[in-house]
């Protein structure tokens, strides 16, 4: 019986123990000389050498491979050769078909490295170089288109910040990187594809990835995300909140229970009840009244029509911070004074992290899923497991149409075609809450 079933090979003797296989194996001769493509069957045997190659589990055991590597003298050109079968991978010295559930097992299973170094036979830096080799294959296939809106961030992922690079229109992932340096930030744009096609880029008021931006991309204009710059006014509200509470007795805080929850909302947001609560703060700690409506009017002010009001608006809110509770928000207004050219850029193209709250999410179910994986481990499974990218078909068009009938009959359905966005945030979410990353 052939164990192996791999066509090209011969099955000479098996042995088994309690864990493993061991399969002795031969060749028929090549039909060509693998140095310098001579044909034909005019081959001398020129002496030989076992090689052991892993190959997949059998009945839960491991198993090697012992090939008898016959090395052949070429008549034609006068050279020696050893012939390798396809379906070994001599770099890596298993069969082609133990790297490819390598591969699949890394990126789509729950496995450590570890574990399935220790199912097969191989020792976890192996494991761990194939999926390298891997995740480079799949970076040089996808190549993703580069957006109009881009988007530069960070998340927390094993408890430290990481480069997020976004497509902001299509709410996808271009990349995932290592850490949020200016080195790391500037090697990325500076080998961008297409730089041109980006207009504007949306980012936190981290001068890094404003110097990495100027740099590399000096036609693109700066945005400072909305998100940031509206939390700094909730942080100031939260900080007059903090205050107010530690000089208040233990009965008088009681009054103010769940007033962060409250206080945070909207005004417009508020229930009947919640609004019930808030005008007896308000009412009764002055500068927490003070500090709510100056959250409330800075939020207003992205609600201007164009910059020319938005700025009339800053700086009416401006003149109306009092001295108890400018404290809080000078952190606010010296970032405004710092970035206001990229702050103010918001009102000529609306551009926003709008996925804000999605990449929350994101980095909640990351790290409860990320236990036991590296960066690079996760950073593959978010950005090429199956099923992840969002791609569509170009429009139908003559050109695209007469593109494809000049190709090759192999290469009649390319995928190259199609347009590639990168990561689809909401799916990434939707798989790993289902356990399929």
């Amino acid at each position: 019986m052939d164990i192996l079933n791999l066509d090209e090979l011969e099955v000479i003797e098996v042995k088994e123990n309690e864990h493993d296989y061991l399969i002795k194996v031969e060749s028929s001769p090549p039909f060509y000389c693998t140095y310098k493509g001579c044909y034909g069957t005019d081959f001398i045997k020129f002496g030989s050498k076992e090689v052991l190659y892993m190959d997949l589990p059998i009945h839960a055991k491991r198993v090697g491979v012992l090939f008898k590597q016959q090395r052949y003298k070429c008549k034609e050109c006068e050279r020696t050769f050893r012939y390798t079968p396809y379906c070994f991978d001599d770099k890596r010295y298993m069969t082609v078909r133990l790297r490819n559930y390598i591969e699949e097992q890394s990126i789509k299973s729950n496995k450590t490295f570890v574990s399935i170094a220790e199912e097969i036979g191989l020792v976890e830096k192996t494991v761990r170089d194939v999926f390298s080799d891997y995740v480079s294959k799949l970076e040089n296939k996808y190549e993703f288109e580069t957006p109009r809106f881009l988007g530069i961030d960070e998340i927390h992922i094993l408890k430290r910040p990481r480069g997020i690079l976004t497509n902001i229109k299509e709410r996808t992932i271009l990349d995932l990187l290592n850490n949020r340096n200016k080195s790391t930030i500037e090697k990325y744009l500076s080998n961008l594809p297409n730089k041109n096609n980006v207009e504007c880029v949306s980012i936190d008021m981290w001068k890094p990835y404003k110097d990495a931006v100027e740099k590399h991309l000096p036609n693109s204009e700066i945005i400072v995300d909305k998100f940031h710059v509206v939390r700094m006014a909730n942080n100031a509200l939260d900080r007059v909140r903090k205050d107010l509470k530690s000089s208040l007795s233990r009965k008088e805080r009681l009054t103010l229970k769940n007033d962060r929850f409250i206080l945070f909302k909207r005004n417009s947001e508020l229930k009947p009840q919640e609004r019930i609560f808030l005008d007896y703060w308000t009412n009764n700690f002055n500068n927490l009244g003070t500090a709510y409506k100056l959250k409330e009017d800075f939020f207003d002010i992205y609600n201007s029509p164009n910059e020319y009001i938005a700025k009339q608006k800053y700086e009416d809110w401006l003149s109306n911070i009092t001295d108890d509770v400018l404290y809080a928000y000078e952190p606010l207004i010296t970032a405004m004074q710092n970035w206001n050219t990229e702050v103010f850029n918001y009102f000529s193209y609306r551009v926003t992290n709008a996925y804000t709250e999605s990449l929350n999410n994101l980095i909640r179910v990351i790290n409860r899923m990320g236990r036991g994986y590296s960066f690079d481990v996760l950073r593959a499974k978010i950005l090429f497991s199956k099923g992840i990218r969002k791609v569509k078909r170009p429009k139908y068009s003559i050109s695209t149409f007469e593109k494809v009938m000049d190709m090759p009959p192999n290469l009649m359905v390319s995928e190259n075609l199609n347009i590639d966005y990168g990561a689809d945030i909401t799916t990434i979410i939707q798989k790993i809450e289902e356990g399929a990353l």
